[in-house]
């Protein structure tokens, strides 16, 4: 089934107050009152009889306008549904997974740490799409911008140190390659990992930090053991270190983060269609009993 989400759910704190002033109406008898418990019932028969006392609305109908702002807040709360083209707009947070493959890497104690928590970020994007970009001596996509995580995975279970076949250790091509591929994807955000042994990184890598910044992600970066360079170009890239021994915090940092930065900037009904409408034709229903011709 098609998940359901709220979009402004503060209004359901109306809720509530409704509720209240419902036991609030039927404690007080309907229109009358308490003048039903005051006067004996053959005397407000009498009454009504002369024409005296109105005979209300009674009951049931005194908590149709109740019922009315009941549905009416449950429209202004924004019922949601996930748009069926919703997947054309999630390039604009992607996630681009940069695999040191150099054999100071692949060859290192710490090979398989790399790869598992770089299988592990990819099972945690949830809907987001991302590539894997693997680099020694030279750059290249070795996967493209997708949502399909489990082959991402395997992917990343088959890089070892015969993958690019240039020597050397250059995360600048990388960096740039990503870059390259959010501005291909016109993405409006996202997320770069950097996962390396430390080979490489200095001074000309801060440059391609700022630049992946400039384009609106991130760039954090996964080390065996995060030293200063790691921090100073996380920073300069805007995003965070991390062991590779924290999966579990680099996994939160990419879910946590994700679609809440697409919907301070605005966007979420590009994921979602407002349902709120459907809510209101069905509070015209006791709405329109408010109207309803009284006999004569």
């Amino acid at each position: 089934m098609t998940d359901l989400t709220l979009l402004r759910p503060l209004w359901l704190l109306a809720l509530p107050l409704l509720a209240v002033a419902a036991v609030w109406v039927v404690r007080r008898g309907g229109a009358l009152g308490g003048w039903t418990r005051a006067v004996r019932p053959d005397r407000m028969a009498a009454l009504r009889a002369l024409g005296r006392v109105d005979g209300g609305r009674g009951l049931p109908l005194s908590l149709v306008p109740l019922a009315a702002s009941g549905l009416i807040a449950l429209a202004l709360a924004g019922p949601a549904v996930e748009r069926r083209g919703a997947a054309t707009f999630r390039n604009m947070d992607a996630v681009i997974l940069v695999l040191d493959a150099s054999p100071s890497a692949t060859e290192g104690a710490h090979w398989t740490d790399l790869q598992t928590i770089a299988r592990y970020a990819a099972a945690s994007l949830g809907s987001r799409p991302a590539a894997l970009i693997v680099y020694a001596g030279d750059a290249y996509v070795a996967s493209d911008l997708s949502s399909d995580h489990a082959q991402l995975g395997q992917t990343l279970s088959l890089v070892g140190a015969e993958t690019v076949p240039d020597p050397g250790t250059r995360p600048g091509l990388a960096l740039a390659r990503a870059r390259d591929v959010l501005t291909q994807a016109r993405s409006l955000g996202g997320d770069v990992i950097l996962l390396t042994d430390g080979g490489g990184l200095g001074q000309g890598t801060l440059g391609d930090a700022a630049a992946i910044a400039d384009a609106g992600a991130r760039l954090s970066v996964v080390m065996p053991a995060p030293d200063a360079v790691a921090d100073t170009l996380a920073r300069v890239g805007g995003g965070a270190v991390f062991a590779t021994r924290d999966a579990e915090g680099l996994a939160a940092f990419l879910s946590d983060a994700a679609r809440a930065r697409i919907e301070r900037q605005d966007w979420p009904l590009l994921f979602w269609a407002d349902q709120g409408r459907l809510v209101l034709v069905l509070a015209l229903v006791p709405v329109l009993l408010m109207f309803r011709r009284r006999a004569s």
